[in-house]
């Protein structure tokens, strides 16, 4: 589970902070860089972006020299039930970001944010829009009631109360099981049955396809406050994309926004479709310098594929890498 060397800056239970660097233990930040703060989804873990050595943004990231940090949200604990979005994104997102800065001499940070990370990126942006830098997007879902939004579909008519009043945490277990259901075929039958058995002469294959096989069933529970929060304000209410979205009752307005911003998404993608994520597009100010790409495949080929890491990784680390313009122009 994750190969590149890592040390903790912070502990923020039940998240914690870490750092991938490239210089010695113990050195100094590198002045005149801003850092790089990773954010993945509550509802994996985010060692998915360092999957091996041959698959891993983070090392990418680190290797084309951008200061690398990473906030993963841990596994909740029962007491978590009780912390929401504004918990999350107002308390433990706002420490991390903060101590990031003062690591970097007071600079912005720059966010990227994958699937519902690149939400939480957003949304903390429009919050504390002096805090950041450039913020990059990987398939992010910003509209959610596009018509082909299956997942979206499920989770509109839900009635989550009594679910979290009765379970606390929502186990990992059962949310594998709905993600299982959406793509049923492909995600069993043809993945164990064509699949599996054409890698047995080929073991680097193999364990490429064990390290994925861990990862899709190491998913940790879902804070039972948060995760009916967020169903609830994005999935049913789609109020991101209506402007009335409110953060521990701060609102949270797409329209302040005024970083550069490089949003790319799949063409294929079951979980958030091309267009839940190319919305953003038309929420942002006319004056952002806003860039999109859209990737053939799937979900996971924007993070795992060779196109990506060959291509768009590499202009993703040298666009992050430019110094912010004032004022930025689209």
């Amino acid at each position: 589970m994750g190969e590149t060397p890592r040390q903790v800056v912070r502990e923020l239970p039940p998240a914690t902070l870490y750092h991938y660097p490239s210089e010695p233990e113990g050195s100094a930040p590198t002045t005149g860089k801003r850092p790089l703060l990773v954010l993945y989804s509550l509802v994996n873990r985010p060692y998915l972006l360092d999957l091996s050595p041959q698959r891993s943004m983070i090392r990418s990231a680190r290797d084309a020299g951008l200061p690398v940090y990473l906030l993963d949200w841990g596994r909740p604990e029962p007491a978590d039930r009780f912390l929401g979005l504004d918990d999350y994104l107002n308390d433990t997102l706002h420490q991390a970001i903060v101590e990031l800065s003062k690591r970097y001499q007071g600079q912005p940070v720059d966010l990227l944010g994958v699937c519902q990370g690149g939400t939480f990126a957003l949304c903390y942006a429009a919050l504390e829009p002096a805090r950041v830098g450039r913020i990059a997007t990987l398939a992010t879902p910003v509209d959610f009631h596009t018509p082909e939004d299956t997942l979206s579909g499920l989770a509109r008519d839900l009635q989550l109360d009594l679910a979290v009043e009765t379970l606390g945490n929502i186990p990992a277990d059962l949310l594998n099981l709905v993600f299982i259901s959406l793509k049923p075929a492909e995600l069993l039958s043809r993945r164990y049955l064509e699949q599996l058995p054409q890698l047995r002469a080929r073991p680097d294959a193999l364990r490429e396809f064990l390290r994925m096989e861990r990862w899709m069933y190491d998913s940790p529970d879902l804070g039972g406050q948060v995760f009916l929060e967020f169903v609830r304000a994005f999935y049913q209410d789609n109020a991101l994309t209506r402007g009335r979205l409110r953060i521990g009752e701060r609102p949270v307005d797409l329209s302040r926004l005024h970083h550069p911003v490089y949003n790319a998404y799949a063409t294929r993608d079951h979980l958030v479709p091309a267009a839940a994520a190319a919305a953003l597009a038309r929420l942002l100010p006319a004056a952002v310098d806003y860039q999109e790409e859209a990737i053939p495949g799937g979900h996971l080929g924007v993070m795992l594929s060779r196109k990506a890491r060959q291509g768009l990784h590499q202009r993703l680390w040298q666009w992050l890498a430019q110094p912010l313009p004032s004022p930025a122009r689209r």
